[in-house]
């Protein structure tokens, strides 16, 4: 069983910055993808950034150019830097992981910008 432990969040005036941290408990290079993806209140929860096995990255339109994300295989993390961050970006974090038939979530981190 997987185990996906996301932490990092917090509050951040807009234009500020964040780094969100995923903590696997297995290697992460055994996985296909891993991603951040965010949930605001009363919207679909969306993809914001994907990192596959091979290092190829994708990013939702919203946040190309403001977005990292990296991974750190010794520590078995995902990392996902947040630079200019605006109140549109509020939301739960969550961290994804996927294996051939299995998807695995962690428990989310709150971000929340003020403007």
């Amino acid at each position: 069983q997987v185990q996906l432990a996301e932490s990092g969040g917090g509050l951040v005036q807009a234009g500020g910055s964040l780094r969100l941290s995923c903590a696997a408990s297995g290697s992460i290079l055994s996985f296909n993808s891993m991603g951040w993806y965010r949930q605001a209140p009363g919207k679909q929860r969306e993809m914001v950034a994907s990192l596959f096995s091979g290092g190829t990255t994708t990013y939702a339109e919203s946040v190309k150019g403001r977005f990292t994300i990296s991974r750190d295989s010794a520590r078995n993390t995902v990392y996902l830097q947040m630079n200019s961050l605006n109140p549109e970006d509020t939301a739960v974090y969550y961290c994804r992981a996927a294996v051939p038939l299995r998807v695995y979530w962690g428990q989310g981190t709150q971000v929340t910008v003020s403007s």
